[in-house]
């Protein structure tokens, strides 16, 4: 590669990353299938647990959910994991003084899951669910967090939004959710994103300077 195609290489990485952005609002049409065969192989690439991939077996699946149905049963799924997230969540405060000081805002974002269920599902036309197959040492949601990054690059490419959905991290013990994945229950760690079309322009990006967050250590 010459000295001109990379530079073009790096000026467009920095364009994608710079546009990354998480869209909450989405339209209810439906993105080309081929599109999101594109956002899925760009996750493939990401990287796994080596340790955890068998010779043959698929270390990494994916799910699509659509509207309808399924997208209705997996909302109440969500919900229902909220609740009991939450029971946990008031147990924990009540017992732990840094929990009740620091949690209360997590606790409103939980009670509003429980009671609404995710505002985004309700137009978003896919729900995309990974599952990453377990192993020892257990670093499947590294995995599923390089994965994620990757479909988000490739979805900002393509003009599409993209919501990561870390709610989805708390199913990966809920048996009803692993029947309606086809998916067997123990064998695999989730997370998962909403994609479609963004419904209205995604909030700015507010970063620190490089020169406030890095720190040259001396050489010994």
């Amino acid at each position: 590669m010459n000295e001109a195609s990379s530079a073009e290489e790096n000026r467009l990485l920095d364009n994608v990353i710079a546009r990354r952005r998480s869209v909450r609002v989405f339209k209810s049409e439906a993105p080309p299938e081929a599109w999101i065969e594109q956002v899925i192989h760009a996750g493939l690439q990401a990287p796994y647990a080596g340790l955890a991939a068998k010779a043959g077996v698929p270390y990494r699946l994916f799910r699509i959910i659509r509207q309808g149905p399924t997208m209705v049963a997996a909302q109440e799924l969500i919900k229902g994991q909220a609740r009991e997230e939450l029971e946990e969540l008031k147990a924990e405060m009540a017992r732990n003084a840094y929990a009740r000081e620091n949690g209360k805002a997590f606790q409103k974002a939980v009670e509003a899951l429980a009671e609404h269920g995710i505002p985004s599902l309700k137009d978003a036309p896919y729900f995309i669910v990974v599952a990453e197959r377990r192993g020892i040492p257990s670093v499947e949601f590294e995995s599923l967090a390089h994965c994620l990054e990757n479909m988000w690059l490739k979805a900002t490419a393509l003009g599409l939004g993209f919501q990561v959905l870390s709610s989805t991290k708390t199913l990966s013990q809920n048996p009803r959710f692993f029947e309606l994945l086809h998916l067997e229950l123990g064998e695999f760690l989730l997370n998962g994103c909403a994609l479609g079309y963004p419904g209205q322009a995604p909030a700015e990006k507010h970063l620190f300077p490089v020169s406030q967050v890095l720190e040259w250590l001396p050489t010994l």
